[in-house]
């Protein structure tokens, strides 16, 4: 404040003292006033309400009309009738459900193993062999080439991937007959020894890229003079991969296979397209059986018992994970 100013404040003050007035003085503010006029604490919940009731619409009313239908025999046209626990008894004894859950061990082998064993190795030889020697635009590159099945929808890839295993104009037995291997062609995906293991490679093909993006993103942080100090000691890759990068981005490896275990678990769109759970029940996840059930057969309370208890071994799953890690990170800590 200049000396201007403080004569003039100096000149009203002593004004007012004469005529007698009192400057008006300031209540003091409360906790509970913030930088918005007229927020309150109670206030703040009408930010969340669409949120929370989003989430009802969408997600919690749904899911507890699943877990009430579970307790009935619901055809889809009368009102539900309650028949108890008879739904989850014959789940039990359902060999169809049973041949889903290990039909989803394989997917899990598929979507997780397999991708996340890939994308680590793939993703460090990209940032600490190829990012090094080339330059990281050939090291992104072929980062987003890995990563483009993932752009793709799952329905349309498997389409695509069908076209190529048709039985007798697929491009995958032509290129065997054009090379001499025509005793090879082969109906992959209509036999029974053939068609989970062909959905398995698809699977591989298009989940391999998100491993990839991911870990090359948490290898970002890693400072590269680590590597550089590894290899003046004669660390080899293979030696610099195990000490550095695998201790680096543990956090992330966990979060890479939470995730996919859950997209293997729930998978759908790739055994509806290309075999629709056959031949037979050789490619039956529980997500179509699920469907099946729901829509072809109309037994939905049958259907909404599969559901939940995919729901059931999901959440387990996702609990089981959660606490490993927490535990690592405890031992991690503690050292």
């Amino acid at each position: 404040m200049s000396a201007l100013d403080t004569r003039a404040a100096t000149t009203i003050e002593a004004a007012d003292a004469a005529s007698g007035r009192r400057a008006p003085r300031r209540r003091p503010r409360g906790p509970e006033e913030g930088l918005i006029p007229g927020a309150r604490r109670g206030t703040y919940w009408l930010y969340l309400a669409p949120g929370l009731a989003l989430l009802a619409i969408i997600v919690i009313v749904p899911l507890l009309w699943n877990i009430y239908l579970t307790f009935t025999e619901y055809r889809g046209i009368r009102p539900p009738q309650w028949i108890g626990l008879e739904n989850w008894v014959e789940l039990l004894g359902d060999e169809v459900f049973w041949t889903s859950f290990a039909n989803s061990i394989a997917m899990i082998l598929a979507m997780v193993i397999i991708p996340t064993l890939l994308g680590l190795l793939l993703a460090a030889m990209l940032f600490d062999l190829i990012g090094r020697k080339f330059g990281g635009k050939l090291a992104s590159f072929l980062r987003a080439t890995y990563y483009l099945p993932q752009i793709l929808p799952a329905v349309i890839a498997a389409i695509v991937i069908g076209w190529i295993l048709r039985p007798k104009n697929g491009a995958l037995n032509q290129v065997l007959e054009a090379i001499g291997l025509g005793h090879l062609a082969h109906n992959w995906l209509g036999s029974p020894d053939t068609a989970l293991a062909s959905i398995m490679v698809i699977m591989v093909w298009v989940q391999l890229g998100y491993p990839i993006v991911i870990f090359m993103a948490a290898l970002q942080r890693v400072d590269p003079e680590l590597y550089e100090a590894a290899e003046l000691d004669g660390a080899n890759w293979f030696q610099r991969f195990r000490a550095i990068t695998l201790g680096m981005i543990r956090p992330e490896i966990f979060v890479v296979t939470l995730t996919c275990t859950i997209a293997a678990l729930k998978v759908f769109g790739p055994v509806y397209a290309l075999t629709g759970g056959g031949p037979g029940t050789s490619t039956i996840v529980p997500a179509y059986y699920a469907y099946s059930e729901f829509f072809q057969s109309q037994q939905v309370g049958y259907g909404a018992t599969i559901a939940t208890a995919l729901t059931i071994v999901i959440a387990a799953v996702s609990v089981l994970f959660i606490l490993a890690q927490h535990r690592m990170e405890k031992k991690e800590e503690a050292r």
